[in-house]
């Protein structure tokens, strides 16, 4: 195998590993809408990037990492509803940062492999940040799993209970902006919520348990890469919208089974 489809397969292995757990949070907590206005700020980062010349993927982190915060912040005040205050930033940042890319950037950029992904340019060093940052992802939720649940199945309860509900809701929210930073190398911005919710979806269908829905949103993930990367090799296909379509095809196949979590 060649060197960039073994380094694009194992980075899209690492993604969907991790994408599997906190999917099925985003599943079960209707956060697709959050996961997308993080992907679109990504733009954002990639132009700060830019203009101070530091590592694109930190900028990205970064930049994520501080929207989650200021989402925190505003759903806490409360003055817009929730699903109004996400399709307002979803789309103005998105807007935001392709005109900066494209006006303050001083270079010539694909766009298109910002925003669909591409993971066939994946070199070492990206497959070495994107394997430390999911294992580092894998260990978190793995640690804060049980309050997780918790929060999930009633929040007051789970207050009543000593959980620090607002804690582990906001971590929740950075974990996900760090999958999400390093998912766009594979999906590109536009897509990096399909690769965390159509596994999740589709492992709903098949499982009882949360963690069996976790594992198994994980091995799909990790079956539609290697679908996603083989259908782009042998028909030159774009690989990022590759994967997304065989995430869709398997969750097409599983709908014979009634939803069970």
């Amino acid at each position: 195998m060649a060197d960039f489809l073994l380094n694009a397969l194992l980075a899209g292995i690492a993604v969907a590993l991790v994408a599997g757990p906190l999917g099925s949070f985003a599943v079960w907590r209707r956060m697709a809408y959050f996961g997308d206005t993080l992907a679109h700020s990504s733009l954002l980062g990639i132009t700060f990037g830019l203009l101070l010349g530091v590592n694109l993927n930190l900028a990205v982190a970064v930049g994520c990492l501080l929207l989650a915060l200021v989402l925190v912040g505003m759903q806490n005040n409360r003055f817009l509803a929730t699903d109004t205050l996400l399709g307002i930033l979803s789309h103005s940042t998105l807007a935001l940062g392709l005109v900066c890319v494209s006006l303050f950037s001083g270079t010539r950029i694909d766009l298109l492999a910002y925003l669909f992904g591409d993971i066939l340019s994946v070199n070492r060093v990206d497959l070495i940040t994107i394997w430390a940052v999911s294992l580092l992802v894998i260990l978190a939720l793995t640690r804060l799993w049980k309050p997780l649940l918790a929060i999930t199945v009633h929040e007051e309860l789970a207050q009543v209970e000593g959980i620090p509900v607002q804690k582990i809701r906001t971590a929740l929210m950075l974990l996900m902006a760090l999958v999400i930073a390093i998912a766009m190398k594979v999906v590109g911005v536009l897509l990096i919520t399909a690769l965390l919710i159509i596994p999740a979806a589709a492992s709903r269908r098949l499982t009882h348990t949360p963690e069996a829905m976790a594992i198994v949103a994980s091995a799909l993930g990790s079956i539609a890469v290697c679908l996603g990367i083989g259908a782009s090799y042998y028909w030159d296909s774009p690989a990022g919208p590759s994967i997304v379509l065989a995430t869709t095809f398997l969750y097409i196949l599983t709908l014979t089974k009634k939803q069970v979590l």
